[in-house]
């Protein structure tokens, strides 16, 4: 649903209105006239200062004058704003891209990547492959079912789950090891807390301390293949009072983002925005294979 461009700025109320309605039905829509009124206000203040250098024209210079400039500044710089190619584009991606309504880049798959890029599972590749190296594509087709799984425990959907995966391990390229260097299956990057009593691999990982990112040692679980790993992650996020809210949004990308930065699952400040790109990413993946 298109929004028409109107003269009317986001901070007269009935507008702000309209576009908050609009936000809800479209958010696409929203965005692309929030940043046509953000473009019409940089460009109203633009020319303001540019007037401003030049001298007043004297005694034809009064209140109506002035009025009826800052009008036709007003009408120009609205009937400017929008136009392909310009600032409000810009704006538009940007906000897009906050927001989760823009998805992210696909990672390489093509010959030159360092991932392998077949679809197959890994466990059944003739040839041996190392773990940590899949292609996105790969790493997504690999971990459907066990997603599927997870899915059906939690209510979650399975793409967002796979997302949070492939962003905690880099897409299948920096997965938790022991020190011996096998894999601990750990694609959630699951600490291992008191009530841990199964196998750990200490590692050393960053985390963010008031903000700052710090290097430190800490206790992972470990699993004895990737779908355990993602039934103790439904086990967690389905028991755990900290991860409710998570459940009960988590039917949006951003929704389930947001709802696990903020009980705390990372401690990276972007997490949200992060995992809500990867999100988006593997969404887009999926419906390419299925196309």
């Amino acid at each position: 649903m298109a929004v028409a461009p109107t003269n009317r700025l986001g901070y007269d109320a009935t507008s702000l209105n309209a576009l908050k309605g609009t936000a809800a039905r479209d958010p696409k829509a929203a965005v692309r006239e929030a940043a046509r009124q953000f473009e019409s206000l940089f460009m109203q203040e633009l020319m303001k200062s540019m007037r401003a250098t030049t001298l007043d024209s004297g005694m034809l210079d009064n209140q109506g004058s002035k009025l009826g400039t800052e009008m036709l500044d007003s009408q120009m710089a609205t009937s400017l704003s929008g136009m392909k190619g310009g600032l409000s584009d810009a704006i538009m991606k940007q906000l897009e891209r906050q927001m989760g309504l823009s998805p992210g880049p696909i990672p390489a798959t093509g010959a030159k990547a360092t991932a392998n890029t077949t679809a197959q599972p890994l466990d059944r590749l003739d040839k041996a492959v190392k773990i940590p190296e899949k292609s996105a594509a790969g790493f997504v087709q690999q971990h459907t079912e066990a997603a599927a799984q997870a899915e059906s425990a939690t209510g979650i959907p399975a793409a967002f789950m796979i997302a949070q995966a492939a962003h905690e391990t880099g897409w299948g390229r920096k997965e938790i090891k022991h020190a011996d260097g096998t894999p601990a299956n750990n694609l959630f990057g699951i600490k291992a807390g008191a009530n841990w009593n199964g196998p750990v691999a200490e590692v050393t990982t960053t985390e963010y301390i008031g903000g700052v990112a710090r290097k430190v040692t800490a206790k992972f679980r470990a699993y004895a293949s990737h779908a355990e790993s993602f039934a103790d992650y439904a086990k967690l996020i389905k028991d755990s009072p900290r991860y409710a809210n998570v459940v009960a949004k988590g039917s949006s990308a951003a929704g389930f983002a947001q709802g696990l930065q903020k009980a705390g699952y990372a401690t990276d400040p972007a997490y949200a925005e992060k995992l809500t790109r990867v999100i988006n990413t593997t969404l887009r993946l999926q419906r390419s294979a299925s196309a």
